[in-house]
């Protein structure tokens, strides 16, 4: 008898459980059964959002905090079953010397890197989409390129100006180091006239990012898994010829 109600009372702890599971997930995705990815050699990133740095952010921003990527990236490096890092990004942007950050941690990965651009990879997100080793772009995104700007107080004196200009600087060679735009070039689309709404700067859609030599190519998820596949597969042989 005692035996039966413990096996009871089991099952109905089970059965509690694997409801308050299936409530947990209608109230985070709206669904009740959720894909799940299998055990696999590549890493999905997330940068989606205004990249948060210093200043935190109003909670009804979506952000990405760079204190939580840093930490995320030294764990890809050091974990020996991820063999390759997918990057995926939709930002407006954010703070400057985190998105900096994020993207030197990118680039200096051993492991093959990729990056897609959806929907968006505007202002700092720019330098982050071109540390991967490949980039892709889905047709429809876009990407904003424009001068580094300032919010809040700012002292009007000539030191301020030379601090913004090196800043600028330090996010120009790097996306010029990183993809196959020319420096004069990524200038010209910066400091543009007229095709951003109060603002100076380039707005330029998935193709264009192309022709300019920033992005390596059009494509999605398809092209980006195929592409981090290949050059896993290039690193292998390379460390069994060395």
């Amino acid at each position: 008898m005692d035996k039966d109600h413990m096996q009871k009372k089991q099952q109905e702890k089970e059965q509690t459980e694997q409801t308050s599971d299936l409530v947990q997930k209608i109230q985070q995705l709206g669904q009740t059964s959720v894909a799940q990815a299998p055990d696999t050699n590549i890493h999905v990133l997330s940068i989606i959002g205004q990249v948060e740095g210093h200043i935190q952010l109003p909670p009804q921003n979506k952000t990405t905090k760079y204190e939580h990527m840093l930490p995320q990236l030294i764990a890809i490096e050091q974990n020996p079953k991820i063999e390759g890092l997918i990057i995926l990004l939709n930002t407006v942007g954010g703070d400057v010397e985190a998105g900096l950050a994020l993207a030197e941690m990118i680039a200096s990965l051993s492991k093959p890197t990729v990056s897609i651009v959806l929907g968006g990879g505007h202002s700092i997100g720019v330098p982050i989409a071109v540390a991967a080793d490949y980039s892709y772009i889905v047709p429809t995104a876009t990407m904003t390129i424009h001068p580094v700007r300032l919010t809040g107080l700012v002292i009007g004196v000539p030191q301020t100006f030379e601090y913004l200009d090196k800043m600028q600087e330090r996010v120009i060679q790097f996306v010029v180091e990183h993809s196959g735009i020319k420096e004069s070039q990524f200038k010209e689309l910066m400091f543009a006239k007229g095709n951003l709404t109060r603002d100076i700067g380039t707005n330029i859609v998935g193709t264009e990012a192309v022709k300019h030599g920033l992005i390596d190519e059009v494509g999605g998820v398809k092209n980006a898994m195929e592409k981090v596949n290949q050059l896993i597969s290039m690193k292998k042989s390379q460390e069994v010829i060395q």
